[in-house]
């Protein structure tokens, strides 16, 4: 007889449309918020709003922000290096379409 493991996985499908505030992009990612900050500085995120309190990210911001804290805490990078990595990243994408 063979024993079979169920894993249940839970998770949600965050759209474009779908605009957060910075407190809720901080609790999506479990990011701080000046790393958020940080990032919106260097570039790597781009809300709309003129101050932190005022910024709307989006959907595809959640994806981004993962991505910026996975390379910053795993690989202990610096936030101008995480936008030249993020950026590079992108530029691999474009040319493999």
């Amino acid at each position: 007889m063979s024993i079979t493991n169920i894993q249940i996985l839970e998770g949600s499908i965050v759209e474009n449309e779908i605009h957060m505030t910075i407190t809720e992009l901080c609790h999506a990612t479990n990011a701080a918020e000046e790393h958020v900050i940080a990032w919106v500085y260097e570039g790597i995120l781009n809300p709309t709003g003129h101050s932190p309190d005022d910024w709307r990210f989006s959907g595809d911001s959640l994806q981004r922000a993962l991505q910026a804290l996975r390379l910053s805490r795993d690989l202990e990078i610096n936030t101008p290096g995480v936008a030249m990595v993020l950026e590079l990243l992108d530029e691999i994408a474009r040319l493999q379409k």
